[in-house]
């Protein structure tokens, strides 16, 4: 298979932005926002907390390459992998609160890797302030489309006749992808060997490769490959399904129990930025978010656009961290 063909689909759609960046000036961006209070008066750094070529890296430059028309200043994405989104999480949590310095997050950063990790470094609701949700869509399990795994069923009854002997990828310890086959295995008797990786993309390249049997993953990270009969979906984790993965069955439509993961990423600030910075950003960002050439990246990536308030963002991470910290401590699961 060649180069290109293995380069994350995610990465072709934040290529893709960038190419309608430079080529398009939708109306409604045409007048940037006025600043307020002096905001912003200098470069916004995006920090993903993950290496180039995966989801969260992709999202948030889907967005960065439109805010430089709205806010009329740069917006530049630092990535600083590690530690399933820690590091990066914490570098944010750590920096000065001006609005100058955003998380690019998702649930697994914020509702899991506090319980999953004994020193995460991080407190998802102290140390932050919810600025917009990006999306919102549910998990896939892929497969080759060479696979001789051609539903979910083949996938059950082989991993329940010969448990441990199926692998599946992830795109690290203590994602929901992960928690996907932790519960998979402890509820419903489908006992798969966990392979993590760091990223979406790595995983992506030893699936093609028939290094791994199944991945699991967001579906904006495989919606590209699965559109072009690269791979095929066995199962999705919620009936939120849009695009390529509209007749993908759910887990609980299958019958397994406690199946339901639904994925998300955002946007947070540093706790103690100023509220007006935060309403700006939120205002920025939701009008990038809302132009009809972003949105229609996101929903080709198997995703719906939210961009919600500040507020409706905080309540939905305080249900998914409670949800969530229950799950992890019931499943045993553990990434130190």
């Amino acid at each position: 298979m060649s180069s290109v063909s293995r380069i994350s689909p995610l990465v072709r759609l934040a290529v893709a932005a960038t190419w309608l960046a430079a080529l398009v000036v939708h109306p409604a961006t045409a007048e940037p926002m006025a600043q307020r209070h002096g905001f912003p008066s200098q470069t916004i750094k995006f920090i993903s907390p993950f290496p180039p070529g995966g989801g969260n890296d992709a999202t948030a430059r889907l967005v960065t390459t439109r805010l430089p028309e709205i806010i009329g200043q740069a917006a530049v994405v630092d990535n600083r992998g590690g530690a399933g989104g820690n590091i990066g999480a914490k570098a944010v949590a750590d920096a000065k609160p001006d609005g100058y310095t955003v998380l690019t997050s998702q649930v697994s950063i914020m509702a899991v890797n506090p319980t999953l990790y004994a020193q995460a470094g991080f407190d998802p609701v102290k140390n932050f302030i919810p600025i917009t949700q990006i999306n919102a869509a549910p998990l896939a399990l892929v497969v080759d489309a060479n696979s001789a795994l051609k539903s979910f069923g083949d996938l059950a009854a082989k991993a329940k006749s010969s448990p441990g002997k199926v692998t599946y990828a992830t795109p690290g310890n203590g994602t929901l992808s992960h928690l996907v086959g932790v519960v998979l295995g402890k509820d419903n008797g489908i006992e798969m060997t966990h392979v993590p990786y760091k990223g979406a993309g790595p995983a992506l390249t030893d699936l093609l490769g028939g290094q791994v049997d199944v991945l699991v993953t967001s579906t904006a990270s495989v919606a590209g490959l699965v559109q072009n009969g690269k791979l095929r979906v066995l199962a999705v984790t919620s009936p939120r399904r849009i695009g390529v993965f509209a007749k993908a069955p759910t887990l609980e439509e299958l019958g397994y129990a406690g199946a339901r993961f639904e994925d998300w990423y955002g946007f947070f600030a540093p706790a103690g930025t100023p509220p007006e910075r935060v309403a700006y950003l939120n205002e920025a960002i939701v009008r990038a978010l809302r132009l009809p050439e972003v949105a229609k990246l996101v929903t080709d990536g198997g995703s719906e656009v939210v961009g919600n308030s500040s507020e409706a963002f905080a309540a939905q991470m305080r249900q998914d961290i409670d949800r969530w910290s229950r799950i992890v401590k019931l499943s045993g699961a553990r990434a130190d």
